[in-house]
C-alpha cells in the first residue's frame, strides 16, 4: 500500500486530519460516519505521512493480485467518502449516477446484437477514474465500461481466460498499439473491492502518456475529483 513516513496518526478525530482550522468540526460529518477500520486509520494520517506508490510498486500489486493494497491519499479519501455520500442523497445510488451521469446509458443495458466484445463502440466507454489511488501523479488512471459481461469463474470469482484474452486484444489495440508497451497495464477488481457491481468495467493505468491521446480515447473526459468541493 502507499507507504507512511513519520507520525502514522494525530491527536485529531480523524475527520479533522487534513481540514484547515478555520473549517474543522466538533461534530463528525454525516458522510464521515460508519466507516471501515482501514478507512478510519487512512483519514487519521496526515497527508505529509503519505507516500505515493511508485510505478514499479503499482505494476506488482497488479501482477499479484494485490489489488487490496490500492488506497487513497488520506485527504482524498476523505473527499470521496463525502462525494459518495452526496451522490447517495442527490441521484439514490452510485449506480444511478453513473449510469446516467457519466456513462449516459438507460437499464436494461444491452450490448449490440451479433458483435463480439469490444466490436462495437457504443457497447463501452472509456473514462476517467473519478477518485485514483495514491499514485504516482504521473499515471493515468482510467475505467472501461461495458454493456456486455467479462465472464468470471464461479469458483475462484476471476476472469474466465476467453474473457482475460479478449480483455487484453482491447488494451493492446486501444493503448499499447499508440504508447509505450511496458507503460500500460490492466486490471479487473475482484468482486469484494467493487465499489459499482451492477456496471462491469475494468482499470487500465498509463504511465506518463500523451495528454492529447487520453483526451482523444475520453472523448475530454473530466475527473469528478476535479470537481467537486467537499
Amino acid at each position: 500500500m502507499g507507504s507512511l513516513s513519520g507520525p502514522a496518526a494525530t491527536a485529531l478525530p480523524y475527520w479533522q486530519v487534513n481540514v484547515p482550522t478555520d473549517r474543522r468540526t466538533d461534530e463528525c460529518p454525516e458522510g464521515l460516519r460508519n466507516l471501515s477500520a482501514k478507512d478510519v486509520g487512512i483519514l487519521s494520517t496526515p497527508d505529509a505521512a503519505y507516500n505515493r506508490q511508485t510505478w514499479t510498486e503499482v505494476r506488482r500489486l497488479v501482477e499479484t493480485n494485490r489489488l487490496d493494497l490500492f488506497q487513497r491519499v488520506p485527504s482524498e479519501l476523505r473527499r470521496y467518502r463525502l462525494f459518495i455520500h452526496h451522490l447517495i442523497k442527490e441521484h439514490g445510488s452510485v449506480m444511478n449516477f453513473v449510469l446516467r451521469q457519466r456513462l449516459g446509458w438507460e437499464e436494461p443495458l444491452r450490448a449490440t446484437e451479433g458483435k463480439r466484445p469490444f466490436e462495437a463502440e457504443g457497447d463501452y466507454r472509456i473514462l476517467y477514474n473519478d477518485w485514483p489511488y495514491g499514485i504516482d501523479g504521473r499515471i493515468v488512471h482510467l475505467v472501461v465500461w461495458t454493456k456486455f459481461e467479462l465472464e468470471e469463474n464461479p469458483a475462484t470469482g476471476d476472469l474466465t481466460e476467453k474473457a482475460r484474452e479478449e480483455i487484453d486484444r482491447f488494451v493492446e489495440g486501444t493503448f499499447r498499439a499508440r504508447t509505450e508497451p511496458d507503460t500500460v497495464i490492466w486490471f479487473k477488481n475482484w468482486r469484494s473491492l467493487k465499489s459499482i457491481h451492477a456496471v462491469e468495467h475494468f482499470h487500465v493505468m498509463l504511465f506518463d502518456p500523451d495528454p492529447a491521446f487520453i483526451r482523444e480515447i475520453t472523448n475530454g473526459d473530466v475527473p469528478q475529483c476535479d470537481k467537486f468541493e467537499a
